[in-house]
């Protein structure tokens, strides 16, 4: 080292600086680097940290721990529901050992709800908060939710209060017992019965009766869910409801539990009788989609053999009817050629569904979603 490099060196200690770890460090620093010197001996915390505080201080907190379970709550203009939501939630987590996360999703509220949020984020440090550009819906935040959890489990739940979350221990222990998904069931609702109750009753009975799977509340969001089931399912529309007739499609063991339901307090609901004709829809494309996928030839061949029988059936009846009745259908030569257009126009149905179910079964071959997952082996593992 050069004789001016040492002598800055040398005015620097001499000013107060110290030489730390071959490293300069001036007065100011060396003042900072002490006083963390102190706070790691008097506050011994594993995987500590300095966190920059709103006024540009330094204090020294452990970092919150990789959460186990995630709590996903999608919330739309609950500004007055929110405070208490979060305390019960908090409430219920203190029951369980396990490290949580609560993740808010904000599907653009317009209310003072983000405001809200951000404030309960202030003080728990598990709070973390999504928003959308714009208001998307039920099924788009529980998938953001889904997407932004960390945990291993997640547990879903309204951000109306009608939801108890004193339910979540049990549903995350009702796990433990070998199940990828548990479903909560309003045994007991506290809503009208004309507008929620009996629409909700119609859609359960048709969804268990479609589907196969006996869920009684499958409009319920208090749910849990094992995390590699839940974040491989594309739900959109309305098929939140779903979830656990998607799940059992993919393997899950799937199961339910009564749970508590309370009248809103606060705001008022958000569905109405015009969301049937929509879950009526998203049921046939769920029906399609769990279905017709694993076996789309069978669905065009027994297209393509009904229309082959109805077709025939129209010839033989048109050969009797010209037999035993020649004078009412015109001339032979009329007659022929309507019989020949409606066979040919029956033939070429025939052919046509027959060749989609072939691309059907080449489009879901490439597409590749029959390979075997991650749960398919974690399943067979299992058993």
């Amino acid at each position: 080292m050069s004789a001016q490099p040492r002598r800055r060196i040398r005015g620097m200690v001499r000013a107060g600086g110290r030489v730390v770890g071959g490293r300069l460090f001036s007065t100011r620093s060396s003042r900072a680097l002490n006083a963390l010197r102190r706070l790691r001996r008097t506050n011994p915390l594993p995987g500590g940290g300095f966190v920059p505080t709103m006024r540009g201080e330094s204090r020294c907190m452990e970092r919150p721990p990789t959460p186990r379970v995630s709590i996903v709550v999608p919330i739309f203009n609950e500004q007055e529901n929110l405070p208490l939501l979060h305390a019960q939630i908090a409430a219920a987590l203190a029951r369980m050992s396990d490290p949580a996360e609560i993740v808010y999703v904000d599907d653009r509220s317009t209310d003072g709800s983000l405001r809200v949020m951000q404030e309960l984020r202030r003080g728990d440090p598990r709070v973390r908060i999504v928003r959308f550009r714009r208001n998307y819906g039920q099924t788009a935040a529980l998938a953001a939710g889904f997407d932004a959890a960390r945990g291993s489990i997640v547990v879903t739940l309204d951000g109306d209060l009608q939801n108890d979350p004193a339910d979540i221990p049990a549903l995350v222990a009702r796990l433990a017992d070998g199940y990828d998904v548990v479903a909560g069931w309003r045994k007991k609702r506290h809503d009208s019965f004309v507008v929620r109750r009996l629409p909700s009753l119609a859609a359960n009975r048709l969804i268990a009766w479609v589907t196969g799977v006996p869920i009684h509340d499958t409009g319920c969001t208090l749910k849990a869910f094992r995390a590699e089931v839940v974040k491989r399912l594309p739900i959109y529309a309305e098929q939140h409801r779903f979830l656990p007739v998607m799940s059992r499609g993919s393997g899950a063991r799937v199961t339910e539990m009564v749970v508590n339901h309370r009248p809103r307090l606060y705001g008022h609901s958000k569905y109405g009788l015009g969301r049937m004709v929509r879950v009526a829809l998203d049921l046939l494309t769920i029906k399609m989609i769990s279905q017709f996928s694993q076996r789309p030839l069978h669905y065009f061949g027994l297209l393509s053999l009904c229309f082959l029988g109805l077709f025939v059936f129209f010839a033989l009846l048109a050969s009797l009817s010209f037999h035993y009745a020649p004078g009412n259908f015109g001339s032979p030569e009329q007659w022929g050629a309507s019989v020949l257009s409606i066979c040919l126009l029956g033939i070429t149905f025939v052919l046509y569904f027959a060749m989609l179910g072939l691309l059907a079964e080449l489009a879901v071959s490439a597409s590749g979603m029959h390979r075997r997952s991650t749960l398919n082996r974690l399943l067979n593992e299992l058993h």
